[in-house]
């Protein structure tokens, strides 16, 4: 794993999608014990973590989490973070039961049309004033 990188879990987002800052913003107030580390797909980091785990780093459409040596993408990314959040989030665990072929399949629709539904920001957006971003977010 970087050397930069934290040992908890780290959230690998599209930091110029609106949905996916959404996300951010979703996971964070409800990540109570501040387990989840975040940072954006088009970060330095978030590029050497994506190539550690022989991801694509260019045009990956899905949220990454990477738990130690263990990454989950698109459907499995989250509902593993769902797990972790905890209490009435876990209810989205029985749907792991699915194929992957059809959680994915979902995924991908809303992935291709993200940017066109809830739009793009021209560079990655900035972590919010209530948040220790330093603690937080990674690079």
């Amino acid at each position: 794993m970087s050397s930069a990188a934290p040992d908890g879990p780290i959230i690998l987002f599209d930091g110029v999608c609106n949905l996916c800052n959404g996300f951010v913003q979703f996971v964070l107030p409800r990540d109570t014990e501040g387990q989840f580390r975040f940072a954006s797909l088009q970060s330095d980091i978030g590029t050497e973590l994506l190539a550690e785990h022989d991801l694509p780093t260019d045009d990956l459409e899905s949220v990454v989490l990477i738990e130690g040596e263990d990454c989950y993408v698109k459907s499995a990314a989250v509902i593993r973070i769902a797990n972790r959040l905890g209490g009435v989030y876990r209810l989205l665990g029985p749907f792991r039961f699915l194929p992957r072929r059809l959680r994915d399949g979902v995924y991908d629709f809303v992935a291709a049309r993200r940017y066109r539904w809830f739009g793009k920001k021209d560079q990655c957006a900035m972590p919010p004033a209530d948040v220790d971003a330093s603690a937080r977010f990674l690079e």
